[in-house]
C-alpha cells in the first residue's frame, strides 16, 4: 500500500485511526504494531519473518548491552547485532549484484537468487542498527518492552521510505499520554494533504514527461529534450519523495509523533555542500553519525579525511541501488564536496551568490542523470544527447513536450523554493481560507487518484 493511494485514504487510515483513539493509551503501542504490521504485510507477507527477526535480535542484544559492565561483552554484542541485520540487507538487495558481477570478472555462471527486495528494508535496518548502536555508546537505554521498541521500528508512516527516525526521536512520545489534540491531529492532516499533493499533483504530472522521454529512446532526442527530461526528472523526485516525507510527517502529528524533518528547499541551494545539508537530511546525519564520524571524521589528517569522504559516499550512492550507477551517482558528489572544500566554495561560491546558485542547480540536475538511468550503456548514450549540438532531422525535439509541460515545469520550479512555504504561513492566519485550501487540495487528489493508473513511486526501489 502506499499513502497516496484510496484504499489507504478510505479504508486503512479510517479504520486505523478510530481504532487507535478509542483504545485506552496504554494499547495504542500495540495497536500501532499491529496496524504496521498489516500495512508492511499487505504487499510482502512473506518477508514478514525478516523484519520480526530484526527487531527481535537488536531488542535482545540491546537488552543485554544495557546490563552488563563488560565492555568486550558489549562490543560483541553490539556487533553481532549489527552484523546479522545488515546481512539481511545484503542478502536481498546485493546479492545478484554481487553474482553479477563475479560473472562478468570471472567468466563464470553462477546463477542469480532473483530474491524480491522487501518493502522499506534499507530504511528500517538503519533504525534498527542505529538503535543498538546508541545502546552500546550509552546515549540512550535499551527499550524493556518488546512492543515499544517494535512499534518503533515496523512505524507504517516512515516504514516504507522514511524519514530515517531515530529511538531518541520518539522516545517521549512512545511514552508519553497519546490523547488526541485536536490541533496537532488538524496541523497533520494539513502536512499530510500537502505531502499528497506534491506526490499525486506535481510528482505524477511531472513524471510523464520522463517516461515518455525514456520510451522514445536516448539516442532518438535532441539536445533540449535531453535536458527537459533530466529537469522533469529532477522535480519529480524531489515531489516524489519529500511530498511521502511530508505525508508521513502529517500522520505523525496525527498519532501524536514528531517525525524529524527530511528536506529544506534543497534546490534553493548555492553548493553542492549545502544541497546535502537539505537534501535527505535524515540519512545524511545517518552516515555522519554511524559512519563518518567513527572512522574519525575530519580530525585525522586530510588524507583520512578524504578516504573516510570517499567511503561515506560510495557507500551513499550503493545504498539507494544495487548498481553501479548509483555508485558513480555518490563519488559524483564526493568529488564536487572535495572541490569545494578546498578553496572553490569559500573563493568563488561565498562571494557570488548568482554564480554559485547557477554552479548548484546545473551539477545537481546533471548528477540526477546518474541515478536516473540505471544501464550504463543507455547513461553514456543520454549524457552524450546532454552535450551533444547535434539537431539532424532524426532527433526528436523538445518544443513538443515543452508545450506540452510548460506549465506542470514553472509550478514544480516554484513550489520547490521557499517562497510558498512562507505564504502559506501568512495564509493560515485565516483559518476560513486555510480549510478551504486543504479540503480542495483533497478533493483535487482524490479526483485525481479516481482518474489516473498512473502513481509511481520512485523511492520503493531503494
Amino acid at each position: 500500500m502506499v499513502f497516496s493511494s484510496l484504499i489507504v485514504l478510505f479504508r486503512f487510515l479510517p479504520v486505523f485511526l478510530l481504532l487507535y483513539y478509542i483504545i485506552p493509551n496504554r494499547y495504542r503501542n500495540l495497536v500501532l504494531l499491529i496496524g504496521s504490521l498489516f500495512f508492511y504485510s499487505w504487499g510482502e507477507v512473506r518477508y514478514f519473518p525478516i523484519m520480526v527477526a530484526l527487531i527481535s535480535v537488536n531488542y535482545f542484544a540491546a537488552f543485554f548491552i544495557d546490563r552488563t559492565d563488560k565492555k568486550s561483552t558489549k562490543k560483541i554484542l553490539m556487533l553481532a547485532a549489527v552484523i546479522v541485520s545488515f546481512s539481511f540487507l545484503l542478502l536481498f538487495k546485493y546479492t545478484d549484484f554481487f553474482i553479477e558481477n563475479i560473472n562478468g570478472l570471472f567468466s563464470v555462471s553462477i546463477p542469480f537468487l532473483h530474491l524480491t527486495l522487501p518493502l522499506g528494508i534499507s530504511f528500517y535496518t538503519f533504525q534498527t542498527v542505529a538503535y543498538t548502536i546508541d545502546v552500546y555508546r550509552g546515549s540512550i537505554r535499551a527499550e524493556k518492552d518488546f512492543i515499544s521498541l517494535a512499534a518503533f521500528i515496523s512505524m507504517f508512516p516512515q516504514l516504507i521510505a522514511g524519514p530515517i527516525v531515530r529511538y531518541q526521536d520518539v522516545q517521549t512520545d512512545l511514552h508519553r499520554n497519546r490523547k488526541f489534540d485536536t490541533e496537532a491531529f488538524e496541523l497533520g492532516i494539513e502536512r499530510f494533504v500537502f505531502g499528497m499533493s506534491k506526490k499525486v499533483l506535481i510528482a505524477n504530472s511531472i513524471g510523464k514527461l520522463w517516461d515518455e522521454v525514456q520510451e522514445l529512446g536516448f539516442a532518438n532526442i535532441s539536445q533540449g529534450l535531453a535536458w527537459l527530461g533530466l529537469i522533469a526528472f529532477t522535480l519529480q523526485i524531489f515531489f516524489d519523495f519529500s511530498g511521502y516525507s511530508d505525508m508521513a510527517i502529517g500522520l505523525g502529528y496525527m498519532m501524536g509523533f514528531h517525525f524529524p524533518e527530511n528536506f529544506d528547499a534543497p534546490y534553493t541551494s548555492r553548493s553542492i555542500t549545502e544541497f546535502w545539508r537539505r537534501w535527505h537530511m535524515t540519512l545524511g546525519s545517518w552516515f555522519r553519525e554511524y559512519v563518518y564520524f567513527p572512522m574519525g571524521g575530519s580530525r585525522k589528517g586530510m588524507l583520512r579525511t578524504e578516504i573516510n569522504m570517499f567511503v561515506v559516499w560510495a557507500l551513499t550512492g550503493i545504498w539507494h541501488g544495487a548498481s553501479w550507477n548509483f555508485m558513480l551517482w555518490g563519488l559524483y558528489f564526493y568529488l564536487l564536496l572535495t572541490i569545494e572544500k578546498f578553496g572553490f566554495k569559500k573563493k568563488i561560491l561565498d562571494r557570488f551568490s548568482v554564480i554559485s546558485h547557477i554552479y548548484a542547480v546545473f551539477f545537481i540536475v546533471l548528477g540526477w542523470s546518474l541515478f536516473a538511468v540505471t544501464d550504463l550503456g543507455e547513461l553514456v548514450i543520454f549524457i552524450k544527447a546532454l552535450f551533444s549540438f547535434s539537431h539532424g532531422a532524426g532527433l526528436i525535439s523538445g518544443i513538443y513536450y515543452l508545450r506540452n509541460y510548460v506549465s506542470i515545469i514553472i509550478i514544480g520550479i516554484l513550489f520547490s523554493c521557499r517562497f510558498p512555504k512562507d505564504l502559506w504561513q501568512k495564509i493560515r492566519k485565516n483559518r476560513i481560507v486555510e480549510t478551504c485550501i486543504v479540503f480542495f487540495l483533497l478533493i483535487v487528489c482524490i479526483a485525481y487518484l479516481v482518474d489516473s493508473t498512473y502513481n509511481p513511486f520512485l523511492y520503493f526501489r531503494f
